[in-house]
């Protein structure tokens, strides 16, 4: 995976905001083309909200996989674009949208970043999500923050042998609690009310796994020296002390445009509206996957590969005029990527 140096100036054809499965399939397809493209996330490493809500969960709704897990589905997607090298530009955020210099010359935009960093790009394809998502979090978590407290739990081997503390009752809570279980030497869920949020089965299932759930429980406070070593959970009016290497916070994600919504972008209930060819109301710049709208869209993650491919390849007819829309059949000897 080819990364970008902070600060440093970039300059592609197509410039990707967002990792998720959208966008590492938009960066595929222009590769495809011959066009060389760079991709920015604001989470530290590529999936989007797959890696950031449920990396271990199974999919069954991507066409060709009876099931697959969020992290193998990435991980799948990153090889598949790895032979066109895409830059990530991973943990910088996407600060604002600016047209270039000399446009007709490939300057196209500029994307700025938070930490100063530039993309200049001849074509943008906004593949943001659900938008930017701050997670939520409690008082006293983030002192410990990247020292033990997390919002997500990307790769469930690194819990190995550790007591983990996982706070919430959604989905997220719940199927973590169930993947750590076998690997970690303990595991508690606290949990604020009595009923959970998660599917009812897999509320069955963690009250008949090896898990310690603590409802009508509220965690009060972090303590350790230097990194996480206990947290402090009011439950039933007595207080208690839990051993934790680490506390997943699943309390959920406050999503919105950001920076987004000072672009210029025409934007309908907090999606970028786009018509069939993904273009958005400036001019090379598209949106996919959850980020954008239009009548009658389903959203689906197969959907939105679907919008990546038509947004790629309408980008390199708008790049190089004269060349087909449609591009040559993967299978040719003559187009097929190298590995």
């Amino acid at each position: 995976m080819e990364t970008t140096v902070v600060g440093a100036e970039t300059s592609v054809d197509v410039a990707v905001v967002g990792a998720g499965p959208a966008g590492l399939y938009a960066a595929y397809c222009a590769g495809f083309r011959g066009l060389s493209s760079a991709i920015v996330d604001a989470l530290p490493e590529p999936g989007g909200q797959i890696a950031a809500l449920y990396p271990e969960k199974k999919i069954y709704d991507v066409a060709g996989h009876a099931a697959v897990r969020g992290r193998e589905l990435i991980d799948q997607q990153v090889a598949q674009a790895a032979p066109f090298r895409p830059r990530y530009l991973l943990g910088r955020t996407a600060a604002s949208l600016t047209p270039g210099e000399d446009r007709d010359q490939g300057a196209g935009w500029t994307v700025a970043l938070e930490d100063g960093g530039r993309v200049r790009a001849r074509a943008v394809v906004i593949a943001a999500g659900l938008g930017r998502s701050v997670p939520r979090t409690l008082p006293g978590l983030r002192p410990y923050e990247g020292r033990g407290v997390a919002y997500h739990v990307p790769r469930l081997e690194e819990h190995q042998g550790r007591d983990v503390v996982i706070v919430g009752g959604g989905d997220s809570a719940v199927d973590w609690a169930l993947a750590l279980a076998p690997l970690a030497r303990s595991v508690t869920v606290v949990h604020r009310r009595t009923a959970f949020r998660a599917h009812e089965h897999s509320v069955k299932q963690m009250y008949a796994a090896d898990i310690r759930v603590l409802a009508e429980a509220q965690v009060t406070a972090c303590t350790g020296a230097g990194r996480l070593e206990e947290v402090r959970v009011s439950s039933g009016g007595e207080e208690l002390t839990l051993p934790a290497q680490a506390l997943v916070a699943a309390l959920g994600f406050i999503t919105g445009l950001g920076p987004l919504a000072d672009w210029g972008l025409r934007v309908e209930n907090r999606q970028i509206a786009v018509d069939r060819a993904m273009r958005t109301n400036l001019p090379r710049v598209y949106a996919v996957g959850d980020i954008c709208t239009y009548p009658g869209r389903v959203p689906l993650i197969s959907v939105g590969f679907g919008e990546a491919a038509t947004a790629a390849n309408h980008a390199a007819l708008e790049l190089r005029p004269g060349s087909r829309l449609a591009p040559a059949h993967s299978t040719d000897p003559d187009t097929a990527p190298l590995s």
